[in-house]
């Protein structure tokens, strides 16, 4: 069944095998001295029109502004559990999702908030549900580690490091099963996984490099690399790979036959352009591209961590780097934006993620029926009577009278 995606696999393979030492060629992309410099070079100019341009920057701020009234709704006891902040990864969710169709997917991780915002799930409704409200995109049962919104592509946030990676290549396959074995020459969608350098580690993330290399599926793994899992530096946690005193996650694309590239990812201009690259490699059926954004995270792990491990030098590094202010002076300065387009883009996200919060504080909570709801066959968890009713609607279930058998 699945022959007719792989039918080409054999001769690649011979191909690769008879080239010997030249094989290197498949790492074009994932040089690190090519990488590495290419990341410092400042962006050529008509890399992004004017209203790309305001929207990517809208869509930051958004991000930025929501994340920072999430702080602010959590210490006031809007927010339970655990909750992480995006602020200071914005140049990698709006440099690749905004450049995605509708009809694209993206799988996330518990930083998951600004992913769904980038992807078009309205403020709103992910403001309800961090408040746990029937309003919210998962009906107020998913929280802050699992946005989740099919009608935006948005395939969830998951709380253990790794989950959604095999979802997005799943999301993949579907497309390319529909193009490649159904015939359906429409069907072109592209997923993007996202997800961080811990996780890099964990065997989820190869397995997945290989099923998507195999099948050459649309899916393009996206390495938010903030140089900390938790309160583990990467350094500490990753071995350096061969030839380099740093450990560098998109050389691991080769290894699986896809390219890997390096990018700044505090600078949105750089993600997009390579986003670019890869969304248009994937959908042209070319398979699957390893990206390893180099960013970083402005607050703890999550609301809950002092932030004490990291020194007050990397922070101040990366803080003079912020990637809303460095998308502002380019706007500014190629003429693609006026101070005035600015202060409008600054006040229509404040209105936006003002609006969110009083939605969500006036929205109505879960009514305790929806407890057992997506949990069994029957919507509230009391079984099929024999006649083929659910229980709860025989005579005298709510008096407890009903014939049980």
């Amino acid at each position: 069944m699945l022959s007719s995606m792989t039918n080409r696999a054999p001769a690649q393979r011979a191909a690769v095998r008879t080239r010997g030492p030249q094989r290197a060629a498949l790492r074009v992309c994932a040089v690190a001295t090519t990488a590495k410099k290419d990341a410092a070079a400042a962006p050529a100019k008509g890399l992004i029109t004017p209203e790309a341009a305001k929207e990517v920057y809208y869509d930051m701020v958004l991000g930025r502004e929501f994340e920072e009234m999430c702080a602010q709704m959590y210490y006031r006891g809007k927010m339970f559990g655990f909750v992480h902040l995006y602020s200071g990864q914005e140049a990698v969710s709006s440099g690749v999702i905004k450049l995605l169709r509708p009809d694209d997917h993206v799988c996330s991780t518990y930083r998951d908030h600004v992913h769904a915002l980038s992807k078009g799930v309205p403020a709103r409704e992910i403001m309800a549900e961090l408040f746990g409200k029937s309003t919210g995109c998962c009906r107020g049962q998913g929280g802050s580690m699992h946005i989740f919104s099919a009608k935006h592509g948005v395939l969830g946030g998951y709380a253990f490091i790794g989950e959604g990676i095999p979802i997005g290549v799943g999301a993949a396959f579907k497309s390319a099963y529909r193009r490649n074995v159904l015939g359906d020459e429409s069907s072109d969608s592209v997923t993007v996984s996202f997800f961080g350098d811990g996780t890099c580690n964990v065997g989820q993330f190869y397995e997945s490099l290989n099923m998507a290399a195999l099948y050459k599926l649309p899916h393009i793994f996206v390495v938010e690399n903030n140089k900390w899992a938790i309160g583990m530096s990467h350094g500490r946690a990753t071995n350096p790979t061969l030839g380099d005193e740093d450990p560098y996650i998109y050389k691991k694309g080769p290894a699986f036959g896809m390219p890997g590239v390096h990018v700044d990812g505090m600078d949105v201009l750089k993600v997009r352009e390579v986003a670019q690259e890869a969304i248009a490699r994937a959908r042209r059926g070319d398979g699957p591209t390893l990206i390893e954004a180099e960013t970083y995270r402005f607050r703890g792990h999550s609301l809950a961590d002092p932030d004490e491990l990291r020194s007050k030098e990397e922070k101040a590094k990366y803080a003079a780097r912020d990637p809303i202010p460095q998308l502002k002076d380019y706007m500014l300065a190629n003429g693609l934006a006026t101070e005035a387009d600015i202060k409008e883009i600054h006040d229509k996200v404040m209105a936006e993620v003002e609006d969110s919060v009083k939605f969500a504080d006036e929205s109505p909570k879960p009514d305790k029926g929806q407890l057992l709801e997506n949990v069994f066959a029957d919507p509230r968890g009391f079984g099929i009577a024999p006649d083929g009713r659910y229980r709860y609607e025989l005579p005298g279930f709510t008096t407890g009278t009903a014939q049980v058998s």
